[in-house]
């Protein structure tokens, strides 16, 4: 009987270290809650705000390439796509707020940038990000919709089709 429940023990323990990408946020999970703060400045605002929309949550950084390429795509989507119920929310994971805000003067942003309010990267934890940047297409139900790691140019229009169908 003990052998078994070491069988038992081993295999338990094996499933739960091998599916442990599936504690991850992934398509089909609750959007975390995590406190986000304008980038340097004012109130913190709770993510579950933004319920009842199609939200683009972007994680970035200014040392990531691709960043700087998706900025014009985002900006792009959120023009053509605001008025329909769209928010895109650029959320820095920079240690150093200051490089985020040298970031945004080379690569301005039309849509809402926030910052981690918390001092662990909490939000970022909490959303496993993996990789810069990495983006969660949230549904208005509060759903991970779709998740997306790194950016390229031939990637957006995709995208943008997934976010459009959830718009309808």
């Amino acid at each position: 009987m003990k052998k078994q429940q070491l069988i038992l023990a081993i295999t338990t323990l094996l499933t739960l270290v091998l599916s442990q990408s599936t504690w991850a946020v992934s398509a089909g999970a609750n959007m975390p809650e995590c406190a986000l703060s304008p980038i340097g400045e004012g109130q913190n605002t709770q993510l579950s705000q933004l319920k009842g929309k199609v939200t683009y949550v972007d994680f970035w950084a200014s040392w990531c390439g691709p960043c700087a390429k998706s900025f014009p795509f985002l900006n792009q989507m959120h023009q053509e796509l605001k008025d329909k119920g769209l928010q895109v929310v650029g959320v820095n994971l920079d240690e150093n707020l200051g490089d985020g805000k040298t970031f945004l003067t080379n690569h301005p942003a039309e849509f809402t940038v926030m910052a981690d309010a918390s001092s662990d990267k909490k939000c970022a934890k909490d959303f496993d990000v993996q990789g810069m940047p990495s983006s969660y297409i949230i549904d208005k139900n509060g759903g991970v919709h779709h998740v997306h790691m790194g950016f390229k140019e031939g990637e957006a229009k995709e995208i943008k089709a997934i976010v459009e169908k959830l718009l309808q």
